[in-house]
């Protein structure tokens, strides 16, 4: 593998022959931002989500908008935006005109004798509203595809004015003439629930608030979120609306989990059903919770449930409300679990079931408790754990399926993730290619998430520490191991850890980074594959996994692959693209690296444009799916 190649896995993967690196202590999450904020809605440029107010400074040398939430932000240059503390001007007041261009439109002096006005459209007048000349339609539509919630014209020249829209910030330079977006780099991502978080094929997807569909950020996406063809959100209000009619009351969130139902109601009511809905039993109401706006229901024992609510109404004072309420009995009782908290609106939560740690997304942040799930114990303290975060309301909160990953959507800024901090108290060990637990091969890199090892052995031999942090250290497991299942400890961070896999010849798993962007490189370049960058017809591609088992000649564990003659592997080896058979020209240990194997393949001379499924398989033991990029 070339040396381009190699810095590429270094930046993506973090794996280098001596495979070092700094981490963050443990008391200080890492938090990693996911995609950006912009939407791509088939628009002149990318959109973000709604923009209510854009104003100029009294000099025109900075640019002001607010978000659909309230928050405020500023440019100078019209590309980076910050927050701002500034408060919300009052609005200009509407200038009379001759006509006004359609009805209720508000208009605006840009001096020197031009009027602009906005309602559905923008439009400019040059005669004092005589006759006026649409800014934005086209075909018969608006190019924002929305109606305009405000205009503002520059102090320093009446050619140049920014619209704000549910679409986000539009600017013209000519007088409305065109007109180019201002959203790639603006907070104004409306997301509110989650829908898909990365696994296999799949990247994340969110329901957001004003749009029919819901968004994806797909594994390799480097440019904006785009449309999906479904809606979360529609799909929520009408489960909703079909369990309001049940339960004769006004649903605000639901949970199935066999034939139990658990909903909660516009007044804090938690209503349970052992019955998919036929009958219910009702607890609490208004004086105990605001509406209720989450339940997370478990599948294996579906008489545990926990429901998160917001605010009260004002009305309602002297005691706090319950933001946080378990129940262990199917909905007979439910406990109240705010403790600490502050007293301000839960929208979102997420539960580990096998360690009992349940996070919260709210308008304070993200925070974590853990919780007796098997008892009606006291509640737990919660800790705030979104210190590294900006400052904004969470909306969501998920966690990947084996309680590794924590993601949470936050309010203009969207999808940002960490290790899940209950793994620094039970740690897990899982593939170092993908975060996902598999089944240990003869040579494989794993990671033990949440400790700092000094030490390991597999039954009783000795494995080597490849790399060790606060977060997470990295081991190979050794190329002579045998039996079928792995036995393995752990020494380090003042504990000893122990933990048993199951052991295969070989157990492939390819790299991928945190948004399940796999490890997929052009042969000929040595770049990463993405969707901005695909695969073509004959290309030859290089795909980095660990887990394919011994190698011939034999190679010591631990020691870097050598740069000339790798050895190769033992299993034979097949590459599948969208379930069809590709050619494997070589399959050997990555020179220079520890633990990382290279399988070259070359893409069909026919292929289907658009995301594609790979994987690979050894002696029939089949990866994890990643989704490719092709592009005929």
């Amino acid at each position: 593998m070339g040396s381009v190649a190699a810095a590429a896995v270094l930046a993506a993967v973090g794996l280098a022959s001596a495979q070092t690196r700094p981490e963050p202590a443990v008391t200080t999450l890492d938090w990693r931002h996911v995609g950006n904020s912009a939407i791509d809605l088939g628009l002149a440029a990318v959109a973000t989500g709604p923009v209510t107010r854009v104003w100029y400074s009294s000099d025109g040398t900075q640019l002001f908008a607010a978000t659909g939430s309230g928050r405020v932000f500023t440019t100078s240059d019209l590309d980076g935006w910050t927050a701002s503390q500034d408060p919300l001007p009052a609005s200009e007041s509407n200038v009379p005109a001759l006509s006004v261009p359609e009805p209720h439109a508000t208009v605006r002096d840009a001096g020197q004798g031009r009027l602009y006005a906005f309602g559905q459209e923008a439009w400019r007048s040059d005669d004092g509203g005589l006759e006026w000349t649409n800014l934005t339609g086209w075909n018969g539509a608006s190019l924002m595809r929305s109606p305009i919630s405000d205009l503002a014209v520059s102090p320093a020249d009446n050619d140049q004015l920014v619209i704000s829209t549910s679409t986000g910030v539009w600017r013209s330079a000519d007088g409305g003439l065109s007109w180019s977006g201002l959203n790639e780099s603006l907070p104004g991502f409306a997301g509110r629930r989650f829908g898909t978080v990365p696994s296999g094929v799949h990247g994340f997807s969110v329901g957001v608030a004003g749009l029919a569909t819901d968004v994806e950020w797909a594994p390799g996406e480097r440019v904006a979120w785009r449309p999906v063809s479904s809606s979360l959100l529609a799909r929520q209000e009408q489960r909703n609306e079909r369990y309001s009619a049940m339960a004769h009351t006004s649903v605000t969130a639901v949970a199935e989990a066999g034939d139990f139902v658990y909903a909660g109601s516009a007044d804090g009511r938690l209503l349970a059903s052992n019955d998919r809905g036929q009958t219910w039993r009702s607890y609490g109401g208004a004086e105990d919770s605001g509406p209720v706006e989450t339940i997370y229901a478990d599948a294996r024992d579906p008489q545990l449930a926990v429901a998160v609510s917001g605010s009260r109404p004002t009305s309602l004072t002297g005691t706090r409300a319950a933001h946080v309420r378990r129940t262990i009995n199917g909905g007979e009782f439910w406990d109240d679990l705010t403790a600490n908290l502050p007293d301000t609106a839960v929208h979102g939560v997420a539960v580990d079931r096998n360690s009992g740690a349940v996070y919260v997304a709210s308008d304070a942040g993200v925070y974590f408790a853990m919780q007796d799930l098997n008892a009606a114990a006291p509640a737990a303290a919660w800790t705030a754990i979104g210190q590294r975060l900006p400052s904004a309301p969470a909306r969501d909160v998920r966690l990947d399926g084996n309680g590794n990953q924590l993601f949470v959507l936050l309010d203009n800024y969207g999808v940002y993730t960490t290790i899940a901090p209950h793994r620094f108290r039970f740690a897990q060990v899982v593939s170092a290619a993908d975060y996902d637990v598999h089944p240990a091969a003869p040579g494989a890199v794993l990671t033990v998430l949440g400790a700092q090892i000094g030490t390991a052995n597999a039954g009783g031999a000795p494995m080597p520490v490849l790399a060790a942090s606060g977060t997470e250290s990295q081991i190979q497991v050794p190329f002579d191991v045998q039996g079928s299942t792995l036995a393995l400890s752990f020494d380090g961070s003042a504990r000893r850890l122990t933990q048993t896999m199951p052991l295969q010849a070989a157990a492939p798993a390819i790299f991928t980074d945190r948004d399940g962007a796999p490890m997929v490189i052009d042969s000929a370049s040595g770049l990463l594959l993405d969707a901005s960058r695909p695969a073509r017809p004959n290309m030859r591609v290089q795909i980095l996994a660990t887990g394919l088992g011994r190698v011939s000649p034999d190679w010591l564990t631990g020691v870097p692959a050598p740069l000339s003659n790798p050895p190769h592997i033992n299993a034979t080896v097949h590459a599948w693209l969208d379930r069809e058979p590709v050619g494997v020209s070589q399959a050997t240990l990555a020179g220079g690296y520890t633990g990382m194997y290279v399988i070259e393949v070359r893409i069909p001379s026919i292929v289907n444009a658009g995301p594609a499924e790979l994987y690979v398989d050894a002696d029939g033991h089949e990866s994890n799916r990643v989704r490719i990029w092709v592009q005929p």
